[in-house]
C-alpha cells in the first residue's frame, strides 16, 4: 500500500503523534522526529524536536528534551524544553528544568532548579538597552 514516498503516501514523521498509553512501562531511550503522549511510565530520556504531553497517570523518570511541553503528570529529572514548559495544576516536577517560556498553574508542585534561557536573553538586551538610556 505504501511503496514509497514520492507521491506522498508516507504522512510527515514531524506531524505524528506517539501514544504511551496508561498501564505501559517503557525503560530506555527515546528519539522521534514526532510529538508524544504519555499516560504511562517512561525511564530513560525521550527526546523530540515536538511537543510532548504527559497526562494526569503519566510519569516521567529520566530526561526529557523537546521543543513545547504540557504536564500535568509526575516528571522526576532533567527537562529542557526549546520554548514553552506548561505546568498543569496536577503536576509535580522534581529535578532541573531548563526553558525558554514557563507557564505554571496554582496547585502544581514545582521543586526544581530552573534556568529560562530564553527569558535571559530578553532580558539581558532589554536591561543593557535601559542601563544605556539611564547612564
Amino acid at each position: 500500500m505504501f511503496s514509497d514516498n514520492k507521491k506522498g503516501k508516507f504522512p510527515d514523521p514531524s506531524s505524528q503523534q506517539n501514544r504511551i498509553s496508561e498501564g505501559t512501562k517503557i525503560v530506555g531511550d527515546i528519539t522521534s522526529k514526532g510529538g508524544f503522549r504519555i499516560d504511562g511510565d517512561v525511564e530513560g530520556t525521550i527526546s523530540t524536536p515536538n511537543k510532548v504531553v504527559i497526562g494526569k497517570k503519566g510519569s516521567v523518570k529520566g530526561t526529557l528534551t523537546c521543543n513545547d511541553a504540557d504536564i500535568e503528570g509526575v516528571v522526576n529529572g532533567k527537562v529542557q524544553i526549546d520554548n514553552l514548559l506548561s505546568i498543569k495544576s496536577t503536576a509535580k516536577i522534581e529535578g532541573e528544568v531548563t526553558v525558554g517560556k514557563l507557564a505554571v498553574e496554582p496547585g502544581a508542585t514545582f521543586n526544581a532548579s530552573c534556568d529560562m534561557k530564553g527569558a535571559v536573553k530578553t532580558i539581558g538586551k532589554n536591561a543593557k538597552k535601559q542601563a544605556e538610556k539611564s547612564a
